[in-house]
């Protein structure tokens, strides 16, 4: 099974690949990827999987600390980013891979943590691939989410607009209640819910997405009138330093394989 949406994934990550870990957007603070790591608490025996990896930011993070890390994406210009910065880094326990997060080439209780970064609002079937992930995840192992929470329910739909104008990839953000779902619907036991606001440049978002000017403008026209008090959009934008700004609401939840699943 191939994602549906996997040529306009492709397309927009292609597109993105280059600029994605410029210092101009906070998709990788080291200080989050720090807080992961301590959340997460890797042993040196442990074997990772990253799903839907884009440049393999996490995988990146945790391999010092680990036995070994495959990185999985649809994407082949993220993984060749993520590839050239390992290399950088002189990270020699680290694969890449291309694949299918709605699909994994793996098989049952394989890995003893299964990760994957926002990621989840691009999946067109995100029980899917959290079904996945729960299945090569072994028995005692970690599953890690990490991805924007949705607006609250009024204004759900026009935040995703919004996001979709600015990546066709984008789906839709889950909520709290959707990820908890899945934990337990997979019979994972949830140990960590984490909020974090994560503030993004509106100029540097749109910019990496390469968004034409002229939805650009929209965007920009829409967030500058909730400043101004019309219309919500989700977003809660605000002024800072002369540009405006908004903050994504990144949850992380760790969950314990109980069971065998099969």
């Amino acid at each position: 099974m191939i994602s549906s949406n996997s040529e306009i994934v492709q397309k927009s990550f292609t597109e993105q690949a280059k600029s994605f870990e410029t210092k101009t957007m906070s998709f990788t603070k080291q200080e989050y990827l720090k807080h992961m790591i301590s959340s997460v608490n890797p042993q040196n025996t442990d074997t990772v999987l990253e799903v839907a990896a884009g440049t393999c930011v996490c995988g990146r993070s945790l391999a010092p600390f680990v036995q070994n890390v495959i990185c999985l994406d649809l994407t082949p210009a993220m993984l060749a980013v993520g590839k050239d910065e390992a290399e950088k880094q002189g990270l020699c326990n680290i694969g890449f891979m291309q694949g299918d997060a709605g699909k994994l080439p793996f098989l049952d209780n394989n890995f003893d943590i299964v990760i994957s970064r926002l990621a989840f609002h691009h999946f067109p079937n995100p029980k899917q691939c959290f079904s996945e992930m729960a299945r090569v995840l072994k028995i005692g192992g970690k599953l890690i989410t990490i991805d924007m929470e949705a607006a609250e329910e009024a204004l759900r739909n026009t935040e995703d607009e919004i996001e979709t104008l600015r990546d066709p990839s984008h789906i839709h953000n889950l909520s709290k209640e959707e990820f908890t779902k899945m934990f337990q619907d997979n019979h994972l036991t949830i140990t960590t819910i984490d909020c974090t606001k994560i503030p993004v440049s509106l100029s540097a978002w749109l910019t990496l997405t390469h968004t034409p000017a002229e939805i650009s403008d929209d965007i920009l026209k829409r967030l500058t009138g909730e400043i101004n008090s019309n219309s919500l959009t989700g977003f809660k934008p605000y002024q800072k330093n002369g540009e405006i700004y908004f903050n994504q609401r990144w949850i992380m939840m760790i969950g314990e394989k109980n069971i065998n699943r099969s």
